[in-house]
Parts: C-alpha cells; sequence; structure tokens
C-alpha cells in the first residue's frame, strides 16, 4: 500500500513540477509526453532520426520541443539550425552531458569539463598534423596486422568485430601507447560496446537494464586503466619517455600544482576512446557495406589505391602525401557517413533564453543537434536514397551547413583528422587485398544514437592475390 502510495505522490510533482515549468509564452510547437518519461521511449526505439523527421512534419521544419533523459528539449532542425547552434557555442549554448554519461564517467563535475571533453588533445598538439603524421606509420603497421590476424585465409567474415577490433587497437596505441597486446584488447571491445549504449540510457541500475551493463563495464574498464595508470607512473619515475596522451595526462600539473588524480585520468582516456571508437568502428563497417553493394564504385576505389600502391617500396608505410591522394576514396566515405550517421547528434544546454524562428526557448533547456534533418532531404540531396560518391566530386558544391558529420564550429570533432586516416588507411588495406560480398544486402540496422549492422554484416571475401 505505502508503495502505491509513494509512486501516486511521485507521479502528481511530476505533473505539477512538468506543468509549472511548461507555463512560459511562446515556447516551440510540439508535445513534452509524459511526465517524467517525456518522449524518451518514442525517440530511443522509434530511432532518433525518425523521431525528428515526424515531428518536423506535424510542428514545425525549424523547431519543436520535448522531453528527452528527463530534459525539456528544444530540437532546432536544418541548415539553418545547424548554422545558429555553431555560431553561438559558449555565448548561448554549452556542451551538456545526458545524466547517464554523468553517472558513468564519475570524475565529471558540473563546473568542470566533462571528462570526455577533448580539450586535452588540443593543448598539447597530438591532433596536429606533424604529430599525426608521426603516427601513421603505425596506424598502417596496426592495420596490416589485424588483417593478417582476423581475416588471411577465411572465407567469410563478419565486418563489425573486426572494425571495433581494428579501431579500438589504433586508439589504445595512440592514446595509452599500447601495443601488440590482442588479448586485452579483445576483453574491452564488449565493455567499451556496453559503455557506449548505456550513455543515452535511462538512469535505471537494475540487473538486465542497458545503464546496469553500462555501468558494471564502465568499472570494470576503469579497473583496468588505472592498473595501467600505475604501471606507467612507475615507469616514468624511472625515467622511461613516452610520447602519448595518457603520459602527458600523468604528468601535466593544474594551476595549483597538483597533478590529476587516477580515477579522473581513467575517466578521460575511457571518455576520449569512447568517443574515437564506435564511431570510427561504424564508418568502416557500412563502407564495406556499400561497396561490396556498388562494385562500379570499387573499381574506382580500387584503381586509386593501386596508383598509391604502385609507388611504395616493399614494406614502406602510407604517408601524409599518400593520403593527400585519397580523394575519390574520401568522398565514397563522405556518401558512407550521410547514409549512416557514425553519430545521430549531441546535446546542448541553453545558457540564457534566446528565441529562434520565432519561438523562445528558456534558460536551462537542452537543445538536441541532429545531422538526419538534411542527410537524407531531397531539397539539399537529390535523389538521397542512393549511394552517389560523385555529389562531393570536383566542380560539385554543396548548400553550406547541409552536411555536417562531424560538427562545427569551436566544437567540431577534433579528432577529424585522426578518424579520416584511420578510415582511409583500412580503406587503402582491405581494398588492395580484398573483394567482397554482402551475404544480408537487407540487413537490419540496429541501435539508437550509434548505428550497427543487427548480424555484424557477413560477408563473403575474395583476396585479390597481391
Amino acid at each position: 500500500m505505502m508503495i502505491v502510495l509513494v509512486t501516486i505522490v511521485c507521479l502528481l510533482l511530476g505533473i505539477f513540477i512538468f506543468r509549472k515549468n511548461s507555463d512560459h509564452p511562446n515556447l516551440p510547437p510540439g508535445s513534452f509526453g509524459w511526465p517524467i518519461l517525456g518522449e524518451t521511449v518514442e525517440f530511443f526505439f522509434g530511432k532518433p532520426e525518425n523521431f525528428v523527421t515526424h515531428r518536423m512534419k506535424t510542428y514545425s521544419p525549424d523547431i519543436f520541443k520535448t522531453t528527452i533523459l528527463g530534459e525539456k528539449t528544444a530540437v532546432i532542425c536544418g541548415p539553418a539550425g545547424h548554422k545558429f547552434l555553431f555560431s553561438n557555442e559558449h555565448k548561448i549554448f554549452t556542451v551538456f552531458r545526458p545524466h547517464s554519461m554523468q553517472a558513468l564517467f564519475r570524475s565529471y563535475k558540473k563546473t568542470s569539463s566533462p571528462p570526455n571533453d577533448t580539450n586535452i588533445l588540443r593543448q598539447p598538439g597530438f591532433l596536429k598534423p606533424e604529430a599525426l603524421m608521426g603516427f601513421l606509420g603505425a596506424m598502417d603497421h596496426i592495420t596490416q596486422q589485424q588483417l593478417k590476424i582476423h581475416w588471411e585465409g577465411k572465407h567469410v567474415v563478419k565486418a563489425n568485430p573486426f572494425t571495433k577490433t581494428l579501431t579500438l587497437s589504433l586508439a589504445c596505441r595512440f592514446f595509452m601507447g599500447i601495443d601488440d597486446n590482442p588479448e586485452w584488447v579483445a576483453r574491452l571491445v564488449t565493455r567499451f560496446d556496453d559503455v557506449t549504449l548505456g550513455m543515452h540510457s535511462m538512469v535505471i541500475n537494475f540487473p538486465g537494464t542497458v545503464f546496469y551493463r553500462a555501468n558494471k563495464a564502465a568499472m570494470a574498464i576503469r579497473e583496468e586503466l588505472v592498473a595501467v595508470i600505475k604501471e606507467r607512473k612507475a615507469a616514468l619515475i624511472k625515467g622511461v619517455s613516452m610520447r602519448d596522451i595518457l603520459s602527458h595526462m600523468i604528468v601535466v600539473k593544474d594551476a595549483t600544482g597538483k597533478c590529476m588524480p587516477e580515477a579522473e585520468i581513467a575517466d578521460k582516456i575511457m571518455g576520449l576512446i569512447v568517443a574515437g571508437y564506435s564511431t570510427t568502428a561504424t564508418v568502416m563497417t557500412f563502407f564495406m557495406k556499400y561497396i561490396g553493394l556498388n562494385p562500379d564504385v570499387y573499381d574506382k576505389i580500387r584503381t586509386e589505391q593501386l596508383v598509391i600502391s604502385s609507388s611504395k617500396k616493399p614494406g614502406e608505410y602510407l604517408n601524409w602525401e599518400d593520403m593527400n591522394k585519397m580523394n575519390y576514396s574520401w568522398n565514397v566515405i563522405c556518401e558512407t557517413m550521410r547514409h549512416i550517421p557514425p553519430v545521430q547528434g549531441t546535446f546542448r544546454e541553453v545558457l540564457t533564453e534566446f528565441t529562434y524562428a520565432g519561438y523562445t526557448v528558456p534558460k536551462g533547456w537542452k537543445v538536441y543537434w541532429t545531422v538526419s534533418t538534411t542527410n537524407m532531404n531531397l531539397r539539399y540531396f537529390p535523389n538521397p536514397d542512393k549511394f552517389n560518391p560523385s555529389r562531393y566530386g570536383e566542380g560539385e558544391v554543396l548548400i553550406p551547413f547541409t552536411y555536417v558529420p562531424f560538427g562545427g564550429g569551436p566544437r567540431m570533432c577534433p579528432g577529424k583528422e585522426y578518424a579520416r586516416l584511420a578510415i582511409l588507411t583500412f580503406v587503402h588495406n582491405v581494398v588492395n587485398k580484398y573483394r567482397w560480398d554482402v551475404l544480408c544486402p537487407k540487413e537490419k540496422v540496429t541501435g539508437d544514437m550509434m548505428p550497427a549492422p543487427e548480424k555484424g554484416l557477413p560477408i563473403r571475401l575474395h583476396p585479390n592475390g597481391l
């Protein structure tokens, strides 16, 4: 009886607060949905892009209101919305991490930078061209090594598990200087998958829920990373020279002269790996799908890559000049990301009340930014369902702010160039070694914020004999 009474009181309180906070003139059109839950279920289980597209048609093509993950949210749509958001970062908007993400990354503090904030990458220049040039040889070596271990001599493989293993191996090498530890990487893949899924979920820490699995995985990852941090500290004390992001985090001091706590370092490393792991793997996976289904596109890519291969000495790795010759290959990647965006969208918090498209959005609300309002829009991309890399070819001009897979403005993804190099290195090696058939062309794409093929994208390999 007491449980029922408490439940009723909570619901009534939620309805009261819900109605009170909704009492504001000239809000965007739309629905807040149910008290507390809002429209979270429709957002995730109906897929975010379908959720947004339907409400754009129902309410407004520019902006609408909703409630997602317990937050009153304005969804700003279209190229004008992209421009408005990118132009007002740090003025009207600031980054916002959903409560599930805050709970998973425990060193998060409201008054400080989020644990997966990539500012740590910008300061020491880890993502500058000269730093990436130095990593490119290792990137090529690891990619070749992983293809040999997992695909050589096999006829049928699954693309998605492989690309996850590859991108996590690259991330461990780049962020932490860890190489040649395949067992450790394999153990982490499933855990990072669970964390990624749980970052946008209801904070219900009960066995069987998405968040419970994510929280359990995050604790296991954190434990492993703290062990690595302790080992690295000991090596640095002995004078071992290491130039990677983990080592930098260990030795860097704040304004008071204190080093970063181990738990915070672990959270930041975990956040950085999450940010670059699944998104890059997603692009690689769906590249395999679309190229497998479009042999004419494959032939053009292979022609481009063979020209690069013919200029290399035996055993010579890819270099920066090689990457700049992969123009058509990158156009193919751009079209892949248009069809299957590796990130559906992100959230911002409103710093000060603003007006957009004639509607008022109060301070403290959240804003959801998404690429899905333009990528498949007939106005911006003729025949949008067709896979057509020539959209990005020489002489073609896209309408500004219609194609923004890496965001824009001050918070444009700082790892864009790292991702480009990792993806093109994979393209070069896989196309030179194989042709392939997609065994389930109509395989269902699952996931909400992070899309993935339901069966892992099984493919049949045909070695090129090089």
